[in-house]
């Protein structure tokens, strides 16, 4: 996993007369060159950036394109001495620190892959399956039932597109509203392979199995288009998750999906969502693009896709 790291503080830099032997002797510059890092951090891509704080140094690492990160802060002390043998190399201590940092977070992104795929095999390997044998037992007797099998598929087309417009309107009048407090672990840096906003896929989830359920077991219309309606929720639900946590939040590696046009207009629009620059548009995600068209953020968008494709390049 290629990573950036940098360091720096929240202040504005402090000159002193004497310095940290954390640091080793004064540089001459601000940028320390990568081929004097220890040997564990050279792998990483990256500069790293030395500021100067009266009691701390803050320690920042971007994973990929995620433009925050968890903050590592560690005590360097005041202190003085002439620091000789140790150059401008960072202490032992941090450089396990940060070794430890990203090994989680691989572990993490591992996790999170192993549930994506195990979920998105069983699902789909169910429903294609529960497709067959509701429509080979339908025409056990010789007859097609023709009118329920385009109702089931247009309402499952059907169902797939709406459930775009129930997401934006459920993201923006109840998730940034009443579920705020589920779904602010969303907004804020993850720590674990899972996050409480999860359970609202979960939630989702339910009227989807209880559709297909009541579909499968019972003949007719009525029922071939609520089995309908579950398969459009559930097609829905994988590529949200697709584009949603693997493309966007890089929660696990999507492949040549990240070198789809349309889909990384879609990143880059949900990309603006958490910036907030648009009082949260776009709350939606397929259509995304759409929505900040309609606020005036075309601009904001390619910059930001035009800032992911220059990120990927380097990585």
């Amino acid at each position: 996993m290629a990573a950036g790291i940098s360091m720096a503080t929240t202040s504005r830099t402090i000159v002193h007369s004497s310095h940290s032997p954390f640091l080793g002797p004064k540089p001459t510059s601000l940028f320390t060159p990568t081929s004097k890092l220890p040997h564990s951090l050279q792998k990483f891509h990256g500069v790293l950036r030395f500021k100067r704080r009266k009691s701390n140094l803050t320690v920042c690492f971007v994973l990929e394109e995620e433009k925050l990160a968890d903050w590592i802060t560690r005590d360097s002390g005041e202190g003085s001495g002439d620091g000789e043998g140790s150059g401008s190399e960072i202490s032992a201590a941090a450089a396990a620190g940060l070794a430890e940092k990203v090994a989680r977070k691989r572990s993490e992104r591992f996790t999170y892959l192993v549930a994506a795929v195990m979920s998105t095999l069983g699902i789909t390997s169910m429903a294609v399956m529960a497709v067959y044998y509701r429509f080979a037992w339908q025409m056990e007797g010789g007859e097609v039932p023709f009118v329920e099998m385009f109702g089931t598929f247009a309402l499952s087309v059907g169902a797939a597109v709406g459930m775009e417009f129930w997401a934006r309107w459920a993201h923006k009048a109840l998730w940034h509203a009443s579920l705020w407090h589920m779904h602010e672990s969303h907004h804020k840096p993850r720590e674990g392979p899972f996050e409480l906003n999860d359970v609202f896929a979960i939630i989702n989830a339910g009227p989807a199995i209880a559709l297909l359920s009541y579909g499968f077991f019972h003949k007719g219309l009525v029922p071939g288009l609520c089995f309908g309606a579950g398969l459009g929720i559930t097609v829905f639900g994988m590529a949200y998750m697709f584009v949603h946590d693997g493309l966007v939040h890089r929660r696990f590696p999507v492949g040549p999906v990240a070198d789809v046009p349309y889909f990384r207009r879609v990143a880059s629009a949900h990309q603006l969502h958490h910036s907030e620059k648009f009082d949260g548009v776009p709350y939606g995600l397929f259509l995304g693009p759409k929505e900040l068209e309609e606020v005036g953020g075309l601009e904001e968008l390619e910059k930001e896709i035009k800032r992911r494709i220059k990120l990927s390049k380097k990585l």
